[in-house]
């Protein structure tokens, strides 16, 4: 395999002049601000060298990337009764689609779309004020990504509360069913802060580490999950990451990884590396554009791809 910063910098090179850059997230007033010619991508091989190129260190708003972190905690506080509140099944439908919960009783179909992360949040509530939940899933990432600087994108997170309309009809239907158990509007407030939570490429590669060490987070040697847990939360990325993209995700791509409306996107190449990328402009699935080309880029030319080289 040629040298992997090479590889990381002439991605970048071919990417920053692409005119094809998608449409950034205008529904949510601050992310529609954003800059749609930025470009990141950051690779942490299993050794910890660092590959980046690009806007690869600008914070960016990390939105729905941050519903695998909560999904991480979740499962680490109450286990597998977490399925019993949400599925693991893809969706096939929008992020935001209130139909599937009609159909299934207010069950969310899986943790990456907007209820089931929703759902997923309530459980890390539960017992807590919204502060102190906030804190712990704030800590989570900053423990991860061994970086205290991460922090919340207050504007972003008012700008998301403010025209949030569509997740408090999906909160307050699930309600009715007793899957969200706390206060609806607490369990919003905490939604739209982690999701609003500011990293860069370099942090959010860090942050995934874990996920392509069978658990083990490499740079201080401690087990963030067991070995099967980090196996099925990649499962889970892999056939959910992308809301309905997530099969041309794995069709182009073949790594799990997670999206958000943010442009962000990490993905796990496992045992060999963790990988972010970031531009802005997403696709009609909600997903970023530039993202995944380069990471399509990046797995032909490493044969990093699970499915073979």
């Amino acid at each position: 395999m040629a040298d992997l910063d090479a590889i990381v910098r002439e991605i970048a090179e071919e990417l920053r002049a692409r005119p094809d850059r998608g449409e950034v997230a205008s529904y949510i007033p601050e992310l529609a601000r954003v800059d749609p010619n930025q470009f990141g991508l950051a690779v942490i091989d299993a050794e910890g060298r660092v590959s980046a190129a690009g806007d690869c260190d600008a914070p960016f708003s990390i939105q729905s990337v941050s519903k695998v972190f909560t999904l991480t905690l979740a499962l680490g506080k109450i286990g597998d009764r977490l399925w019993r509140r949400v599925g693991r099944e893809p969706s096939g439908s929008p992020f935001n689609s209130i139909v599937q919960l009609e159909r299934e009783n207010g069950v969310p179909r899986n943790p990456f779309i907007n209820a089931g992360a929703i759902a997923v949040t309530d459980v890390i509530v539960s017992g807590h004020k919204p502060r102190e939940a906030l804190g712990e899933i704030l800590r989570f990432m900053q423990f991860l990504a061994d970086d205290d600087s991460i922090a919340i994108d207050d504007k972003v997170a008012a700008s998301e509360q403010r025209t949030g309309f569509r997740n408090a009809a999906l909160a307050n239907y699930m309600k009715s069913f007793g899957v969200i158990e706390n206060p609806v509007d607490f369990t919003l407030g905490v939604y739209y802060h982690h999701c609003a939570i500011a990293m860069s490429c370099r942090q959010l590669a860090m942050a995934t580490r874990f996920l392509a060490h069978s658990g083990v987070q490499p740079s201080t040697g401690r087990s963030v999950v067991t070995r099967e847990r980090a196996r099925r939360i990649n499962a889970i990325m892999l056939t959910c990451g992308h809301y309905d993209g997530s099969g041309d995700f794995a069709y182009r791509v073949g790594l799990p990884g997670k999206s958000g409306v943010g442009g962000g996107i990490i993905a796990v190449a496992p045992g060999k590396a963790s990988i972010a990328a970031w531009s802005p402009g997403l696709d009609a699935a909600g997903n970023s554009h530039l993202g995944r080309l380069a990471l399509e880029m990046l797995v032909k030319r490493t044969g990093w791809s699970i499915f073979g080289p």
